[in-house]
């Protein structure tokens, strides 16, 4: 097997150095392919790149002939609020910008991958004139597109059923996090985790006290060199999504990915607050839809949870979601970290080791973002940014900055800070440079940021509520 070429760090590595540029064509900004380009190599630069080479910035971190994964942010074919995708998934114009810098690298290989949730259309998201630009950009580099998923969905009442095994088991490394996962402290004997439309009991089957598994794909853990390029919007069950929660998207079957737990929180769940008796009902009713997907039954299943959810929405007033999309949700940014971590320390046979394996680089698509009902129902709002870092929790909380949003008050960033085995933050406090000024999260708050309408289940409970520069 051909051995890694090692991973090349920035020019004096900084563990949490986030680089900040805007765009100089906001009217109609991913028309202009030049324009994105520019901002993509400004990105760079404001990161500390492009010391060694210049003319090709990404040559300080990818050595030349090695394997290089881009990972964008490919969620659905389709924005459900009826709104454009341009801020729904990483733009096309993006994807390429930074295929175009690797390519100056002189890779030997590049893949292009994500793993879309299990109904999405991956030909109508990756649209086969944006894979022949990209195969003719790449010249004689091999280049090749990659849907992760193994299972797909036929159907969105389940009734048609599933395509399984779409990929081989081999393409894939199961790890283990046991005791240490961060859903070990919230596990209890009843099997509450849930993801939508996926049997419940496979997931109770592979988290539960002591075991916490997770199928990623083997692409990251045999690529020399991976580059996040996620899509910045907001996030009904994890406030934000961006570098860190782009990872989900790593994953074979998202049966392995707890996102909430069944019942109110009186209740011992996380999925709404309190007790809400019809709420529960249609929790029922899509257990047992979703243990009979792939019959007729399924979709008649799908329709009463469906009405408890209106009814209880029309005796309350309050929203009627079942599926954890609140800020009280105390599972999904626990998954995410999972992920983050195993990525960060995991070998490719599936074991944990004592120290980071490799850097995860993350340059996000922050030109379009998404506000609202992310991640599948974004509106979009223009903040005009391409950020770029090798430091996940550090890229997020400027993403956060950037959406106006309260680091302290989301999970996600709060929780992935304290200690913990293979810790992904850094004891020394992140560098943020716009262009080539140093600024605080404040002042890029103040002076870049947006005001982001948060999902409906965070709405007054993630905001940053003063400025202080």
């Amino acid at each position: 097997m051909r051995q890694h070429l090692g991973v090349r760090h920035m020019p004096d590595s900084h563990p949490a150095y986030v680089g900040v540029a805007l765009i100089a064509s906001p009217t109609r900004p991913y028309v202009d392919q030049d324009a994105v380009r520019d901002v993509v190599r400004r990105a760079l630069i404001a990161a500390g790149l492009g010391q060694r080479t210049p003319s090709a910035p990404l040559a300080d971190i990818i050595p030349a002939g090695a394997k290089v994964l881009l990972k964008p942010n490919w969620v659905h074919h389709l924005n459900i609020g009826g709104y454009a995708g341009d801020c729904l998934v990483t733009h096309p114009s993006v994807v390429r910008s930074v295929l175009e810098e690797v390519l100056l690298t002189q890779p030997r290989e590049v893949i292009i991958a994500d793993a879309p949730i299990q109904d999405c259309d991956f030909d109508r998201v990756v649209e086969p004139a944006f894979r022949t630009s990209c195969q003719t950009l790449a010249g004689d580099v091999p280049i090749s597109f990659i849907d992760f998923r193994r299972t797909t969905l036929t159907d969105s009442d389940l009734v048609k059923g599933t395509r399984d095994n779409l990929r081989p088991e081999e393409a894939y490394v199961l790890f283990d996090l046991g005791h240490d996962s961060l859903l070990e402290p919230i596990t209890t004997n009843q099997p509450r985790f849930r993801v939508t439309k996926y049997d419940p009991r496979r997931l109770a089957d592979r988290h539960h006290r002591g075991r916490h598994q997770y199928l990623l794909a083997r692409e990251p853990f045999e690529a020399d060199v991976t580059i996040s390029i996620p899509k910045l919007k907001t996030h009904g069950k994890a406030g934000l999504t961006a570098a860190l929660k782009n990872l989900v998207g790593l994953n074979g079957n998202k049966d392995y990915l707890p996102h909430h737990r069944v019942g109110g929180t009186a209740w011992g769940g996380d999925c709404y607050p309190g007790v809400a008796p019809l709420k529960r009902i249609g929790e029922v009713l899509l257990d047992a839809a979703n243990r009979n997907i792939g019959r007729r039954k399924a979709g008649r299943l799908i329709g009463h949870a469906r009405q408890a959810s209106r009814l209880h929405r029309r005796i309350t007033g309050e929203d009627g979601s079942i599926e954890g999309m609140w800020h009280g949700n105390d599972t999904c940014w626990r998954m995410v970290g999972d992920l983050n971590r195993i990525l960060r320390y995991g070998r490719a046979d599936g074991s944990m080791a004592d120290t980071p394996q490799r850097t995860f680089h993350t340059l996000t698509d922050a030109i379009l973002c998404g506000e609202g009902e992310g991640p599948l129902a974004p509106e979009p709002i223009y903040c005009g940014a391409i950020t770029f870092s090798q430091n996940p929790i550090a890229a997020d909380l400027c993403h956060a900055a950037l959406l106006r949003l309260d680091a302290d008050r989301i999970g996600l960033l709060r929780g992935l800070q304290e200690p913990m085995r293979w810790p992904l933050s850094s004891d020394v406090a992140p560098v943020f440079h716009v262009g080539s000024r140093r600024m605080n999260l404040a002042e890029i708050a103040t002076a870049h940021g947006v005001n982001a309408r948060p999902p409906r289940g965070w709405i007054g409970h993630c905001e940053w509520k003063e400025l202080r520069c």
